[in-house]
């Protein structure tokens, strides 16, 4: 018999990147009791991840619970980036409504577009939270227009329109139903949790079923599947059987060696949960994202979410430079083969293939950022590798027509900049769909991925970083032909040795240089980036010739590096050309030719022009 768990509600917190959905979380944890008064907490606790702390984004999804009023509440922080979207896709399967954060100022923008769309296919109720009302430049009422007309726009259906709205200030911890009475507290969203959000319905006596939407991973225990119980009661150290997603067969009868309830931060180890929990399970050592865990006499397996598919490609392969083995741990393809398997288990997003050479593997990912994340991940485990230029995945259609993903991107500039940033993306295949605004323009584009390659820094550059973009993928179009990848060419290191002083003094007439003096070069890489188009070698390890004149006081006039810029992995990511790599160690980043050798590298332009 199904009943109801009024004593339980499961959401998730959905929003674009800096909306404020951590901040969020942090106020309602301290607000739900879960620190003492008195006791120091860090900003965005949730960030618990080094790389989500340092750039401050929230990467990977995260349980916590609250309580209020004597009720439970279960909430899942979501990534806001639409490279870890994966993130977001499969944690709404453990939930029963969402709260939809939109920034009081920014509006909705391309993630808000993305996460409410899947929200809104799960037929699961939205609260809408309009945040940063604090902000001077709040415009809540044409934001909360915008809000209609984006759920007018994804055909949401009437119960869907009629949603609540929470004005919020997460950084202060308040709230209200009503912008004309300032909130003291989080009160008025905590009661329209209850009141909005429905508690879960099922059989708590019927056989067990959970949905394993989460892996987590510890040193002592193993894998950890994170799910909702959909049915029954589940038992620590009860048997059990694991249904593999998208097959029929169960697995042999395993016991569940711990299970646990998610308590404000921490893992709590229970003796038993009922059917609304939200639960981590270890004891089962083979188990995945998609998997239900059943009761042995009732295996069925429940339907899992359909993950997007991969938008960019990149190849992994094993470093070979003069420099290989020299500052990682792990430098082996059976070392790099092993550790992108294992990524595998925890990244639904992910997909990673064999090549014909045992030494490089195919690697493909949301965007960009999704895999600088994965390569940052593994260069602080003590990875040594190499990565080649991003790809984009194309498809095609029935007739065999070359299909490629585009983008929905949003830049918010101020006006005087507006045009560098439409004729720029003109160039890459750019579309302009929308413009408004008057001292700060909003310009709504449609643009290829490949045309966005590389463009990050070109546009901060143009915005004299006032700029702010976002995007997020939108659907397939027909290829849209050649885009220029880069307009400049590369500095390439002529000689191997230790870069000097004199010899990059001499090299930066020629552009801006990546590296300063002291730094170990070879032949073949790339230390600085060229002013005008193609390649130039230049030999940065140069000494002065030493002669027995002594020069009068003051002659030599004092040798200063005035064009010097170091990149960071995504820079890099950007800058690099076809012909070229990034070598990746633990302690350096260093862009490479793939064919080192400088008149091997001439001979092979000489013959790709003749061709041409």
């Amino acid at each position: 018999m199904e009943i109801t768990r009024e004593n339980i509600r499961n959401i998730a917190i959905i929003a674009h990147v800096d909306h404020g959905k951590t901040t969020l979380v942090d106020e309602m944890l301290k607000q739900g009791g879960v620190f003492r008064e008195n006791q120091q907490v860090a900003d965005r606790v949730m960030d618990s991840n080094d790389i989500e702390r340092e750039r401050g984004i929230t990467i990977l999804a995260k349980n916590t619970a609250v309580h209020y009023k004597d009720v439970k509440i279960n909430v899942v922080d979501t990534p806001g980036h639409a490279d870890f979207g994966g993130e977001v896709e499969r944690v709404l399967k453990m939930v029963d409504g969402v709260l939809l954060l939109v920034d009081s100022f920014e509006g909705p923008m391309p993630q808000t577009r993305f996460v409410l769309k899947k929200a809104l296919d799960l037929k699961l109720p939205v609260i809408i939270v309009i945040n940063k009302v604090d902000r001077p430049d709040a415009r809540c009422d044409e934001v909360e227009g915008e809000i209609l007309d984006l759920l007018i726009d994804l055909e949401a259906d009437e119960s869907q329109l009629d949603n609540p709205i929470v004005y919020a200030s997460a950084r202060q911890g308040t709230a209200t139903l009503d912008l004309s009475e300032p909130g003291t507290d989080l009160r008025p969203l905590f009661e329209s949790i209850l009141k909005y959000i429905p508690a879960p319905v099922g059989d708590p006596d019927g056989a067990a079923q959970v949905l394993v939407s989460t892996i987590d991973y510890n040193d002592y225990v193993g894998r950890i599947g994170v799910g909702r119980i959909g049915r029954g009661t589940l038992k620590s150290g009860m048997m059990a059987v694991r249904v593999i997603h998208g097959e029929e067969k169960a697995s042999a009868p395993l016991r569940l060696s711990g299970l646990f309830c998610f308590d404000g931060l921490k893992r709590a180890p229970v003796e038993q949960a009922s059917m609304g929990d939200i639960v981590a399970i270890t004891g089962i050592e083979d188990i995945m994202i998609g998997d239900t865990i059943c009761d042995p006499a009732c295996p069925e397996g429940l339907p899992f979410v359909k993950i997007e598919e991969p938008t960019v490609q990149m190849t992994f392969s094993v470093n070979d430079s003069p420099f290989a083995g020299r500052e990682g741990q792990y430098v082996t393809s059976r070392h790099l083969r092993a550790r992108l398997m294992r990524e595998l288990q925890t990244d639904v997003s992910l997909r990673v293939e064999e090549t014909e050479s045992p030494d490089a593997f195919k690697v493909s990912g949301r965007g960009e950022l999704h895999l600088s994340v994965l390569i940052e991940n593994m260069r602080r485990q003590g990875y040594e590798f190499q990565v080649s230029k991003p790809e984009v995945l194309f498809h095609y259609d029935e007739e065999g027509n070359q299909l490629e993903p585009v983008e929905k991107m949003v830049a918010d500039v101020p006006a005087a900049y507006a045009g560098a940033v439409i004729e720029k993306l003109g160039r890459r295949r750019g579309v302009l769909e929308h413009m408004s605004g008057s001292d700060r323009v909003r310009l709504e584009f449609s643009v290829p991925s490949r045309g966005l390659f590389g463009y990050r820094s070109e546009f901060m550059t143009d915005t004299r970083g006032e700029g702010i973009m976002s995007s997020v993928f939108d659907h397939y179009e027909p290829y849209k032909g050649e885009i220029p990848h880069r307009t400049q060419g590369a500095l390439v290191s002529f000689e191997t040795g230790e870069a000097v002083m004199y010899g990059l003094f001499y090299a930066q007439d020629r552009g801006t240089l990546f590296y300063g003096p002291g730094t170990q070069v070879y032949t073949g890489m790339i230390v600085g980036q060229n002013a005008r188009q193609g390649d130039i070698d230049v030999n940065v390890c140069k000494k002065k010739h030493l002669t027995s004149i002594r020069n009068a006081a003051g002659a030599e006039e004092a040798m200063k590096l005035t064009s010097m810029r170091t990149l960071s992995l995504e820079e890099c990511l950007e800058f690099i050309d076809d012909d070229e790599l990034l070598e990746v160690t633990p302690k350096n980043l260093r862009m490479r030719k793939r064919v080192l050798a400088t008149e091997m590298r001439k001979k092979l332009d000489s013959k790709k022009r003749q061709q041409a």
